[in-house]
């Protein structure tokens, strides 16, 4: 009888996983279908960082992007990165230098330039509990483990409002360190001219542009 019991609470944890699965995959399917038929996107994001010990620095910035292109513009306090979809130009402000490289389309890491895809391949997923946020109301929340371990990152917290728009997403470093992107205001298919997303040496009087291509 004992063995019984055990079989049947084994068989009902695993349904339950397979459940949550389901309902994980039938959101981020929601979410992708949402962006997808988006063809350019603007927002104003905030990036929070938490350090092992507890240091912690906020940022403020703002993105453009142009996704069938696979281009994006991000405007940083102290850095701007933009990308035509073939090369990244990285505006280091203080030091008054420009470092182009070739443009990396890969899930490897995390950032704005990919923060509506990145889950899209490469992940394991399960729902989690429903969570409150005064400014947004109850968010619908899928944790994410990278299926290749040898990721700088063990898990991913993806939150998602009503609308089945991203609310924020944070990522869990093996060092201990948490970064959360949180997008605070999103326009979509808005008209967003080509020189968005061409470096444009004249805007940086004074800048060394250091080619790493």
């Amino acid at each position: 009888m004992i063995r019984v019991v055990y079989l049947l609470l084994a068989l009902f944890s695993v349904s339950s996983a397979v459940a949550q699965d389901r309902y994980a995959k039938s959101l981020l399917d929601e979410v992708s279908k949402k962006y997808d038929s988006y063809k350019t996107i603007q927002s104003n994001f905030t990036f929070k960082a938490v350090q092992t010990k507890g240091e912690s620095y906020t940022d403020k910035g703002e993105m453009f992007l142009n996704k069938p292109a696979q281009q994006y513009k991000i405007v940083l306090p102290a850095q701007e990165l933009i990308s035509d979809g073939k090369s990244v130009w990285s505006v280091l402000k203080e030091d008054k230098e420009v470092q182009v490289s070739e443009a990396d389309h890969s899930n490897e890491s995390i950032g704005p330039n990919n923060i509506f895809t990145f889950y899209k391949t490469g992940f394991k997923y399960i729902s989690m509990d429903d969570e409150t946020v005064s400014s947004a109301g109850k968010l619908k929340v899928v944790e994410l483990s990278p299926i290749d371990t040898k990721r700088n990152y063990f898990k991913i917290k993806l939150r998602v409002n009503k609308n089945n728009h991203i609310h924020d997403v944070t990522v869990f470093d093996k060092s201990g360190s948490r970064y959360t992107y949180t997008i605070n205001t999103l326009f979509v298919n808005n008209s967003v001219t080509p020189q968005t997303f061409q470096f444009q040496k004249g805007n940086y009087p004074g800048f060394e542009v250091v080619d790493l291509r």
